[in-house]
């Protein structure tokens, strides 16, 4: 089981050098990666229709994770470095797999690029892209991402995206692996059929009924990668612990998901009141010594 950290951007008031601190201790104190969610724009809930159904608003800040992880690239020397997830269809399919090739490279191989449709219709209008059709379009954009990763020279004709005779360079020196994170059954079965990976998280606030529906949602995705002759064998499975929010809860949460054959785990620290960098430090370092991790205290 390989345990990381997510990144608790939306508590630390995008405060700088906060990323530092907290990528170079995470590492320090042993766990496998840290990742960032994703959001471009946050907007006001109220008074739309349909309403907005995430958790986020206008006064939620995120770092963009490109930016933050190519930081982290030239800070680190080990940690995996994770988008969790990168919302795909509202970007440009080839400017994406040129940043997310700059970010493997700089950093050694070590992107995991986690993928979603994400929930945002404002954020999809404000960068000129169509929400009902993003779930079609990240279809496509994996595909096409991936081809031009591997290819020297390209043509690709999609519904959405495009390519005559051109490429991205530099390329990776890999295949970056993709995984797929989401809540819905259309996001089960096209992490079953093209996802080196899955991300799972669960929106509610009881850790019994988390670990209950990701245990539910782990089983469709275990259904779909059969219904494409496909195996677990070499397919990751990422939960993001939203609701285990505590030391003993957390360690708990991670044994039942390693023995349903969960391969890595996200321990969260937002939500917990911690006011301050420091805090959230602090509570990593007891998750690490509880889990086994290290027993060496954070950078400050």
């Amino acid at each position: 089981m390989k345990i990381g950290i997510v990144y608790p951007q939306t508590e630390l008031r995008g405060r700088p050098e906060a990323i530092g601190q907290i990528g170079l201790s995470a590492e320090e104190l042993g766990f496998n990666h840290i990742l960032f969610y994703d959001h471009v724009v946050g907007a006001v809930h109220a008074g739309r229709e349909p309403k907005l159904q995430g958790p986020y608003t206008e006064a939620d800040p995120f770092h963009d994770p490109f930016v933050a992880l190519g930081y982290l690239a030239g800070i680190t020397e080990r940690i995996e470095l994770v988008s969790g997830v990168l919302i795909l269809p509202q970007r440009q399919t080839v400017l994406v797999a040129q940043q997310a090739s700059d970010v493997d490279l700089l950093s050694g191989e070590r992107l995991r690029l986690g993928v979603g449709t994400g929930w945002n219709y404002v954020e999809y209008d404000a960068l000129g892209q169509d929400f009902a059709s993003r779930g079609a379009r990240m279809t496509e954009q994996i595909e096409f991402m991936r081809a031009l990763w591997t290819n020297d020279l390209l043509t690709f004709k999609g519904q959405f995206d495009s390519i005559d005779r051109g490429n991205i360079n530099p390329r990776p020196k890999r295949s970056i692996p993709i995984w797929v994170g989401g809540f819905s059954e259309p996001a089960f079965r096209r992490g079953g059929k093209l996802g080196d990976g899955f991300i799972f998280a669960g929106p509610t606030d009881s850790v019994a009924g988390q670990i209950t529906g990701v245990l539910d949602a782990w089983k469709r995705v275990q259904e779909h990668l059969t219904d494409n002759e496909r195996t677990t064998q070499g397919f990751g499975a990422d939960y993001v612990m939203l609701a285990s929010l505590g030391v003993e809860a957390t360690a708990d949460t991670i044994k039942r998901w390693q023995d349903a054959g969960g391969t890595h785990a996200s321990v969260v620290t937002m939500g917990m009141g911690l006011e301050t960098t420091e805090a959230h430090l602090d509570y990593m370092a007891n998750v690490a010594a509880k889990v086994g991790l290290s027993s060496q205290a954070p950078s400050s």
